[in-house]
């Protein structure tokens, strides 16, 4: 009996990163993606802002989805394959808080080059506070990946059983091993980034901050403080400014869109327009937009058209 494959909590951003599959050599054997921290995704566990479902099919039968977390964006692909996924996601009225549990795909348009996307099993609509848990348990688990990685780099021959031994899941285990000899000198640093800013987008911050101690309830890395270099240290001193900043340039926005959007939603250029009126550059505009889809408080129902959630 082949046993059921482990729902991961994976970021988008990770997740998108992915340039690995594997296969068994047994006949119906299942494929994994190898993620750059070492999940190795045969299913996944997603939680996030369902933006758009599309027909791209003239019969309907095949759906393109897309889901948002504060990293980026799940591309979902469901059909008839699928009725009861693709029916459930027909009927919910974006945007709205869905859950997802799917298979890892892959799309291979030349060598080298690999797409990942995944095929719904069960949809869900939920809450935000239902969101809120998968980003923390998420953030938990990529820190335990960061951690796994960077014990593999302290090792001279890395092997999946030392690493099992020192507390890790065989799957983890061996997953860290084909993600270390397959992008060789992964930069952690940027997966800390989307943990630390996973965390400052759950609102308001005090949330954030109170849930903090469940994620550094593991002792503490080497890697984690190797990872704070000057440049790091440079943005703290000037954070606070900008961060002040790029919240100014997010409710201004998030204000005119509410202004101008009426039912049908508020067209890119006169967003482009307004926000110069407020004197905000264009980049700057363009910039806090793709922010405010990543938090999924706007979204692009057609194309050059924005709408607030």
């Amino acid at each position: 009996m082949m046993k059921r494959e482990t729902a991961w909590r994976v970021f988008a951003g990770e997740y998108n990163d992915s340039t690995l599959e594997t296969r068994g050599e047994e006949e119906r054997a299942p494929s994994y993606v190898i993620t750059p921290l070492g999940a190795k995704v045969n299913r996944l566990l997603v939680v996030g802002v369902l933006t758009d479902v599309e027909n791209i099919t003239e019969d309907g039968e095949l759906l393109r989805a897309h889901v948002s977390d504060p990293t980026g964006i799940f591309t979902l692909y469901t059909g008839q394959y699928n009725p009861e996924a693709t029916k459930a996601l027909s009927e919910i009225d974006v945007p709205a808080f869905v859950s997802i549990v799917g298979k890892s795909r892959t799309y291979e348009p030349e060598e080298g080059v690999l797409y990942v996307s995944i095929r719904p099993e069960i949809v869900r609509e939920v809450d935000e506070q239902t969101r809120d848990r998968w980003i923390l348990e998420t953030c938990e688990h990529t820190k335990e990946r960061i951690e796994a990685t960077h014990e593999v780099t302290k090792t001279t021959q890395p092997n999946a059983y030392d690493l099992h031994k020192l507390g890790y899941t065989k799957e983890l285990s061996n997953g860290v091993i084909d993600a270390v000899k397959h992008y060789k000198n992964t930069d952690v640093s940027k997966y800390l980034t989307m943990i630390v800013e996973s965390l400052h987008y759950l609102t308001p911050p005090e949330k954030g901050m109170e849930k903090l101690p469940e994620i550094e309830k593991k002792e503490k890395v080497d890697t984690l403080e190797q990872k704070e270099t000057t440049e790091e240290k440079k943005k703290e001193a000037k954070g606070e400014d900008k961060d002040n900043k790029s919240d100014e340039a997010e409710n201004t926005l998030l204000a005119i869109i509410k202004q101008i959007e009426g039912e049908e939603g508020a067209p890119w250029d006169t967003i482009i327009e307004k926000g110069a009126d407020a004197r905000l550059e264009k980049d700057i505009v363009e910039e806090t937009l793709t922010s405010l889809m990543d938090k999924g408080l706007i979204y692009e129902p057609i194309l050059g058209t924005i709408k607030t959630t």
